[in-house]
């Protein structure tokens, strides 16, 4: 677990995240769960059933559970009856604790097949930019470097490293160069894809400083 300030930040594997904010259990994207704990939001980035599990939703969820999502996430979670919100990519919402706003996450040059990227950009998957009383995180998810990272400087820049189906370490230490945050934390490896020497990595070469969790 890392603290920046009053917010708990704690990698679940791969790039599932839990953030501990004002005594609120945010879940980003939650599956293969160890420990649960209830939570009180929960942020689903697209419907890959990595990022999209309803057997860890079901672990985590109560009555007052709020689920914020892209609408290609809706028929998957059809049989919820809890609030659900969805958002658009460059969409922005205020909740009783925080704001959050959405940004693109694409590949551009990660082919599952010639012309179809693993997560092309017509599909309309997001990343979240977290803003906790003027600290902001932002967490790209599946993404590629991309023109849409050029307005950002947040604190904190959640970012993958594996390549395969997202950018590289190589390639997240060029993006550092881009979206200038004060700490990165390295994620997406050590679990489907490749190992922690990707995290490494990208410790040794970005400039700024990063926490491996």
């Amino acid at each position: 677990m890392y603290t920046y300030k009053n917010i708990n930040i704690q990698r679940l594997g791969h790039d599932w995240f839990l953030i501990d904010y004002k005594e609120k259990k945010i879940y980003i994207d939650p599956f293969e769960l160890k420990e649960e704990s209830q939570a009180d939001y929960i942020f689903l980035t697209h419907n890959h059933r990595d990022h999209l599990s309803m057997d860890d939703i079901n672990k985590i969820i109560k009555t007052s559970t709020i689920i914020i999502c892209p609408l290609v996430c809706e028929e998957n979670l059809k049989e919820i009856q809890n609030k659900k919100i969805f958002l658009e990519q460059n969409d922005n919402l205020t909740l009783d604790d925080f704001s959050v706003k959405t940004i693109p996450a694409y590949n551009i040059d990660k082919f599952r097949s010639p012309w179809v990227q693993y997560h092309p950009k017509k599909s309309w998957f997001v990343g979240f930019i977290f803003d906790f009383d003027w600290t902001t995180i932002y967490h790209a998810w599946d993404t590629d470097i991309i023109p849409d990272m050029e307005w950002l400087s947040p604190d904190i820049a959640i970012l993958p490293v594996s390549g395969v189906y997202t950018m590289s370490a190589q390639e997240a230490v060029k993006s550092i160069e881009i979206i200038k945050p004060q700490i990165a934390i390295p994620m997406h490896y050590d679990s489907i894809v490749w190992t922690t020497k990707d995290a490494q990595y990208f410790k040794e070469h970005a400039n700024c400083e990063v926490i491996i969790l």
